[in-house]
This record gives C-alpha cells, structure tokens and sequence, in this order.
C-alpha cells in the first residue's frame, strides 16, 4: 500500500495538536505550580497510601472478626495520619478519615465514610495524572510532527525534482548519452552471462568477493558457506550451471560426478536461488546515467574489475561511457534523459498547468510554520 502524500492540511492540524498539547501541558504545570511541586507529590503519596489501606482491611478489619487485623489496620492508618507534615494541603481531609476510623469496632460504613472524608485530597492524584496524560500527549504530538516534517521534506524534495525535469530540453539528443551506455550495458551483461556459465564456482565468487570492496559495485556478499564450498570443495572447479545441474541428481547419480556430493546437496542447492540470480545488474551503467562525479568514480571501480572476464572491446566501451562526463552538456543531457524516461503523463500535466509549483509553495510555508512551532519545544 502506497503512502500518503503530506498535504498542506496534514501539516496545519499537526501544528495544532501540537500547540493545542503543549498549553494542555502547561496549564497541568500551572495548576501543580500553584499548589507546589512537593505538596502535591506529598499528598498525592498519602491519599494513595490511604486508599490502599482502606482497599486492604475493609473485610478483615470490620466487626469483631479478626482482632489482629483491626489492630494492626488502626496503628498503621493513625501512624500515617499522624506522621503527616503539618503544611501538607488538604491534611483535614486525612484527619477527618483518622478521626472516623479511631474507634473500638469498624463497619463497613465507616470505610467508606472515610474514603468520603479523603476524596478532596484525591485532587492531588488528579493534578499528577493530567500532567502525566499531558505529558504523554505533548511527546506524541512532537514525534508526530517530526516525523511529518520529514515526510514533507521528502515530498519537496521530489517536488524540486519533477520541477528541475520539467525544465528540461525535451528535444535536447539524448542518444549520445544512451547509446554508448547501452552499448556497454549489453557487452558486460553477455559476457558475465559468460563468465558465470564457463568460469568455475570458485573463479566467479572470487571475482564476486572482489568487487564488494568496490563502494559502487552492489554484488550482493555470497553467503558464507557457499564461499567455504567455493574455496575447499573439490568440485568447485564446476561452471556454476553444472553445479545446479548436479544439485538435482539423486545421490546415487550425484556419486558419479562429484567428488563431496554430500557438500554439493547441502550447500549448492540450499542457495540456488542467490546462484540463479547472479547476473551483470551490478556492472551496467543504466540509463539514465548517474551524475557526472558518480559515473566517473564508478567507471573507475569498473575498469579495475572487469579485466577478470571482459573483452578489451567492452573495456573501451566503458571509458568511452565515462569519457561522456567531460561533456559541457553532460547535465543537460542527462537531465533531458531522466525528463523523458521518469515523468509521467499526470506529472507533465501538472507540471504545465503550474499545480506542481503551487503545491511546493503551499507546502514549504506549512511546512515552516510547522518547523518554528517544533521550535517553541526548544
């Protein structure tokens, strides 16, 4: 499932989650503040500790059922009581409950007396619970509106891209940039064709492993047991189609062309699908064509790698490609290639009719105001 574009509305109801959250945030401070931090911590201790002991004794300490418990309920609810600081704000509120619960026989109805008596100094719960759920909220909605700042970034950074296509030369002769890329392209892709259909397992995987420490050379890394087979095995002296061939033998036939057949069912078959897939992807050029400074380095890390199994032919081919970069209009060509081959009918259509430039101004602006409203969080 495609994602959604980021619109400029998306952006506006971002930034107002989020300012709508950060004064939530600051009114739940502002209303601790005014009581103060610690007494509000302090009470909110108490009413907690309070509550559960009611929540704990109330069957067992109620009557004349179970002595030890009512003693022990009425020591250590009076001793909380007791212990309270002075200043603690709504302290009345836990004497009214101690008051009630100081008496020779408890009944149901004095425990709930008592949470009665409590329920103001409940507030200070309350206070702490909104700043929490505020607290939350603040959080979710500044990784919500990064993450949707991104999201436009990404957007108009496309936008800037079907902008600068659209300002191509679509009459501008790309064949001189495509053919001597397709001309390379289709050399290197027959003859690594080739390579892996006559060259050993061992042979191909060397030349594989090789080209990886090339940093614009994507061969994906041969898995490590198939490199060991590559390397010990004494079938690895095997084309790689011969191999899959013999992968499919039973084990009694396999016992008359392989030497480790073993090695060969275990490794070879188990990776047939990386072996099937190997092909020239990493070696070609495409078209278009990166930019100038990526096809020069890239053309370099080839010409290094291709004299394993390449023609001297496909090697001249390939610095006749990046002999293309020194053209004075190599961008402009290579702009007109990507216009040609990249935009879409809608996309030239929206691009005429201006929509496209409309989009990124709308959504540049929301996406500042929403920028600067991320800033107010420091």
């Amino acid at each position: 499932m495609a994602e959604e574009t980021p619109t400029t509305a998306d952006a506006e109801d971002a930034r107002g989650r989020l300012a709508d959250a950060r004064a939530a945030y600051a009114d739940a401070e502002s209303a601790i503040d005014d009581v103060g931090e610690e007494s509000v911590v302090a009470a909110a201790d108490a009413y907690r500790k309070a509550t559960r002991l009611l929540d704990r004794y109330e069957d067992s300490a109620v009557g004349t059922g179970d002595f030890q418990a009512y003693v022990e309920f009425q020591d250590t609810f009076l001793g909380l009581v007791e212990d309270l600081p002075e200043d603690l704000p709504d302290r009345e509120a836990f004497e009214a409950a101690a008051d009630r619960m100081d008496r020779r026989r408890l009944r149901d109805r004095d425990f709930e007396g008592a949470r009665d008596d409590l329920e103001p100094a409940s507030r200070h719960v309350d206070l702490l619970d909104r700043r929490g759920t505020a607290r939350e909220e603040l959080t979710a909605a500044k990784r919500d509106a990064k993450l949707l700042r991104k999201d436009i970034d990404e957007r108009l950074a496309e936008l800037g891209r079907l902008e600068t296509l659209g300002e191509a030369d679509v009459d501008a002769p790309i064949e001189r940039l495509r053919d001597p890329v397709e001309a390379y392209d289709e050399a290197v892709t027959e003859e690594f064709r080739s390579f892996v259909e006559s060259a050993s397992i061992a042979d191909v995987l060397s030349f594989v492993e090789r080209a990886e420490w090339s940093s614009l050379v994507d061969f994906r890394t041969p898995p490590r047991d198939l490199r060991e087979f590559a390397a010990e095995s004494p079938d690895a002296d095997e084309p790689i189609p011969t191999l899959l061939d013999y992968a499919d033998y039973s084990g009694s036939k396999l016992d008359h062309y392989a030497e480790d057949p073993a090695a060969l069912q275990t490794t070879v078959a188990v990776h047939r699908t990386y072996l099937e897939r190997l092909d020239a992807d990493p070696l070609c050029v495409s078209f278009p064509p990166p930019d100038a400074e990526t096809l020069r380095r890239r053309a370099g890390e080839l010409v290094s790698l291709l004299d394993t199994f390449a023609s001297e032919e496909t090697i001249v081919r390939l610095r006749e490609v990046r002999e293309l970069t020194r053209r004075d209009d190599y961008e402009r060509l290579r702009t007109a290639a990507r216009a040609r081959t990249e935009l879409t009918d809608e996309e030239v259509d929206r691009l005429r009719s201006g929509a496209v430039e409309t989009e990124r101004r709308e959504l540049r602006e929301a996406r500042n105001a929403l920028a600067a409203e991320l800033r107010e969080e420091g």
